[in-house]
Order: structure tokens, then C-alpha cells, then sequence
């Protein structure tokens, strides 16, 4: 929630501000450079692999599949991969991960979408008895994982979602092939963070400090985009992006739950 209330207060005050484009940039990719201090390989291979597995055939037939249906809807195809991005990964820090710049403008309402439907899968899947390793393949973002699991399964839970975060980097690689470096200079950063944690080099306290960090660098990076935001713009392809939103939820819903019953 306090991604969206800063995105939503750069939005109330845009147009009063100069261009914040490019500090909004390093913002967002230093956040994911740190996001990485959250997630170590010990984690993941203790998941097994049959829950690794899942958690790949989730990502990337959400990302495949979100992308294609925005097609089918006539959106832009960089608010399709941001979406895409968001809703099969990790929510705003995917979303930043993914943007080329020429994607900025859509930014905003990629989030806005990844937050509101990752708060109604937050809610809707406890209700339906969501298992644990269900609510981490599904929910979109890390905190709303939090949030949703049980407490005797929020450890499974995050661990599921961090399997999921750990495709950012190839994920973001890929998407952005034709738009600049195979692999972006901040991407490596996150994978640099993860080894690092991996290795165990930082004491718990340095790591929570990198996690409020994290969280503080995606809020004001969230402001900044909110105040590039033009509401004629979102409306002109509200209902569609809404739409989207909706149907790339139900996707990845389905298929972790599906993946989780074949493995």
C-alpha cells in the first residue's frame, strides 16, 4: 500500500513538478539491485525441484500468455510486457526491471493495475483456502505474499514467490533483447546482491536495513512516475487495461494452481 499511496500522491501533484524521468529511472533500478538481498539459492533449492519447476512453468506461460492477450485487446505492446512482467514476477520491482525507456509512460498504470489486482488475489485466495505454495506462485507481489500466507506457511510461501523473483533477471533480459543490452548493468546488480546473500557476507541487520531500503527507493520512485501520469491518457485505455489486469490474474491463478497438481 505504500507504493500505491505514493504513486497516487505524485499523481495528485503532477504537472507542478519539473521532469523527474531520470532520477525516477535510477530510483527504480537501484531498488531492484537491493531486492535482490532478499532472496539466496539455499532458499530456493530447498524447495525442491518440483516446486522450482511450477514456479518456472507459472512465470513464464503468465508472461507469455498476458502478453499475447493484451495483443488480442489492441493495448501497446510495452504496457503488455510491463503487465506481463508484473503480474508473473514480483509486481512494481518486475514492472521496473522490464521498462525500456521509451515504456515509462505506461509504468504508472502497470503498477496501478499489479497493485490493485495483487490486493484482490491477497484477499481471494486465503478465502478459497489458497495453500501456501499456492498464494506464492500467484500473489503478485512480495509484501501481499506476506500478507496472504498462514502463519505456519508464510516461510513456504515466501519462498515459492522468491522462486519466482530469482526469473527476474532472465525474464527482464529477454523482454528487453531488442531494446538495449542482453543483459542491463542493474540487472547484474540484482544478481550480484543475490550471490552476496547467498554467501552469507551481510548480518541479518544490514539485511533488514537493505529490505526498508528497498522499500523506500520503489516509494519515491513511485511518486516520481505519478507525477509524470496524464489521466486522459489512462483513460483512453482504462477499461482494456482493466481487462487485462483481470485476465492476466485469473492466468496466473490457474496455472500455479494447475502446476502445483501436476508436479
Amino acid at each position: 500500500m505504500v507504493l500505491i499511496a505514493a504513486l497516487v500522491l505524485g499523481v495528485l501533484v503532477g504537472g507542478r513538478l519539473p521532469d523527474l524521468a531520470p532520477i525516477t529511472r535510477r530510483l527504480l533500478r537501484a531498488g531492484v539491485v537491493l531486492l535482490g538481498l532478499q532472496l539466496s539459492l539455499p532458499q530456493l533449492l530447498a524447495l525442491g525441484p518440483g516446486i522450482l519447476l511450477a514456479a518456472v512453468v507459472t512465470v513464464g506461460v503468465t508472461f507469455a500468455g498476458t502478453v499475447w492477450l493484451g495483443r488480442c485487446l489492441g493495448l501497446p505492446r510495452g504496457l503488455c510486457v510491463l503487465v506481463a512482467g508484473g503480474f508473473s514476477i514480483c509486481g512494481a520491482s518486475a514492472i521496473a526491471a522490464v521498462a525500456s525507456e521509451r515504456d515509462e509512460e505506461h509504468v504508472a498504470t502497470g503498477v496501478a493495475l499489479v497493485t490493485l489486482f495483487g490486493t484482490l488475489t491477497m484477499i481471494a485466495l486465503p478465502l478459497l483456502g489458497a495453500s501456501p505454495e499456492w498464494i506464492g506462485l500467484s500473489v503478485h507481489e512480495v509484501a501481499q505474499v506476506a500478507a496472504a500466507a498462514p502463519a505456519g506457511g508464510l516461510a513456504t510461501a515466501m519462498a515459492v514467490k522468491l522462486s519466482r523473483v530469482a526469473l527476474l533477471a532472465p525474464v527482464a533480459a529477454l523482454a528487453n533483447r531488442r531494446r538495449g543490452p542482453v543483459v542491463p548493468l542493474f540487472l547484474l546488480g540484482f544478481l550480484a546482491m543475490v550471490a552476496v546473500r547467498s554467501a552469507d557476507l551481510l548480518p541479518p541487520a544490514a539485511v533488514d536495513v537493505a529490505r526498508t531500503s528497498t522499500t523506500v527507493l520503489f516509494a519515491a520512485a513511485m511518486f516520481g512516475l505519478g507525477t509524470a501520469v496524464r489521466p486522459k491518457s489512462l483513460l483512453a485505455t482504462g477499461p482494456r487495461a482493466l481487462l487485462l489486469g483481470l485476465l492476466a490474474t485469473l492466468l496466473v491463478c490457474s496455472v500455479g494452481y494447475l502446476s502445483l497438481r501436476v508436479v
